[in-house]
This record gives structure tokens, sequence and C-alpha cells, in this order.
């Protein structure tokens, strides 16, 4: 067994809950299910393999794939057996990948991370606009992106004075730097606030419209476009991001 695995495991007591598994002690091995079917009976639960889980990951309730694992729309239903602390790893590697060695790495001291500005002045191409976004911009991009409601992974990377993210409102599982969802919302951005630097400025009651707009389609956002295309309308990272930026330059329309 690596040291990252037996280090999660020394200090997980009888359970654990990781990302939206449950892990816990059985014997000598170990049950996993959804965290919310905690106590749910075992015979209610689909029985999985241990290989049956990536697949298992691969796609949300409804059918949809997921590409990002770390969101939080993992299935309920289902239960697995690991009968060892290596085939608890496996269960864990095949729900989130790389999560286990990103913890492990996460305990050091201070913890190996890449802060938005350094991520964003090593971007080549299309990608070098995001150095320009001002703290605040930044800032609005990473709370859009990184909400509770689309991703899982702890925020140990800032931008300005934007405070980390704590394990109460996201999960054990660390992010040591920004993710390509981000990087992408980030460049969307900046193109955003150059195309508004040549209209206009929005009236307060013209931003608050547009703020309104986005909250009630950020009640049924779009779950089926991908992650990353933030050109749709009901993008949820894009309406979250107009309401989180809704007193700053960039302003995309919700339509």
């Amino acid at each position: 067994m690596n040291p990252d695995l037996s280090a999660l495991i020394a200090g997980m007591g009888e359970e654990m809950v990781f990302g939206q598994a449950l892990a816990r002690r059985a014997g000598r091995g170990f049950e996993l299910r959804h965290v919310a079917d905690r106590d749910a009976a075992a015979q209610s639960l689909q029985s999985l393999a241990v290989e049956e889980l990536r697949g298992w990951a691969q796609f949300a309730q409804g059918g949809a794939f997921r590409p990002l694992k770390s969101a939080p729309n993992l299935r309920r239903g289902w239960r697995a057996t690991a009968v060892d602390g290596t085939a608890l790893g496996l269960c864990l590697h095949h729900l989130y990948p790389g999560a286990v060695a990103d913890w492990h790495a996460a305990q050091a001291q201070p913890p190996p991370v890449t802060s938005y500005r350094e991520f964003a002045k090593r971007q080549t191409g299309m990608y070098r606009i995001t150095a320009k976004l001002n703290d605040a911009a930044a800032g609005a991009v990473v709370r859009a992106c990184c909400h509770p409601d689309s991703c899982l992974k702890r925020r140990l990377w800032t931008v300005g004075q934007l405070k980390l993210d704590g394990v109460a409102e996201k999960s054990l599982i660390p992010c040591l730097e920004p993710c390509a969802i981000l990087v992408e919302l980030a460049r969307k951005a900046a193109r955003w606030e150059q195309e508004a630097a040549a209209r206009p400025a929005p009236t307060p009651a013209e931003r608050e419209l547009h703020r309104q707009e986005a909250a009630e389609r950020l009640q049924h956002p779009d779950t089926d476009s991908p992650e990353s295309d933030f050109d749709a309308p009901n993008n949820p990272r894009r309406l979250r991001f107009i309401l989180e930026n809704s007193g700053g330059p960039v302003t995309p329309g919700v339509s």
C-alpha cells in the first residue's frame, strides 16, 4: 500500500467521508456507499464490484456524462466492498482519480499550491489574457467556478484577499491549483471585459436586471451542455459569475 493511502487510512477512524463517498471499516476491509445513503439498508442498495465504480462515476443520476469527477452529482443507490486498504484505494481512485495523492500532498506545510497569479502568468496563447483580470474580477471567476454546487474540491490556492475553502463547505479533497475549467472561464471573463469597454456602461438598473435574470435562470441550470461552454446562457458558472461580479466592470448578458 502506498504512503498516500496509508496516511489517509491511518487517520480515518471508523469512517470517513471523501467527496460524496462514505467509507466505513468492516472487519479487515471497508464498505463504501454514497454519503446520502448513510442510513439505507444494505439490501436496498445495488452491489458494485470495485472495478465497476469507474463506470458508475461516469454518469449522473439522469444519465448525463460527468466530465468533472469532483462535481457533487455522484449517483446514489450503490454500495461496494473493499477487502483491504489497497482495494479501498482503488475504489477511491475510480470515484475521484488522483484525489488521494493530492490529499497526501496537501498535508505538507506549506502545501504545494499554485496561486491564480502564478498560474495565469505561465499561460500562453489565447490564455495569456487571464493575467489581465484584476483581483476583483478574478475573485468573481473563482467564486463562480469553484462554488460548492459545482465542485467539491477544497481550494487551497487563492487570488487577492479571497479566503480559502474549508472542509465543512467542500470536502477532504484538496485543489492545489486552478483547473482547465477555471482558466477557460477566466479567459471568457477577460474577453467580456474587453467587449464591455467598447459599449456604454450598464446602468445600476440594468445591472440589477441582469442579476435578477441570472438568479432566476440558476434555479434551472443547463446540465446537458459542456461545463466549460460559457457561451451557453444557462451555464451555471456563467450565471454565478454574473451574480458574483454584478458590481464590477464585466457584465455579460444573460441571453
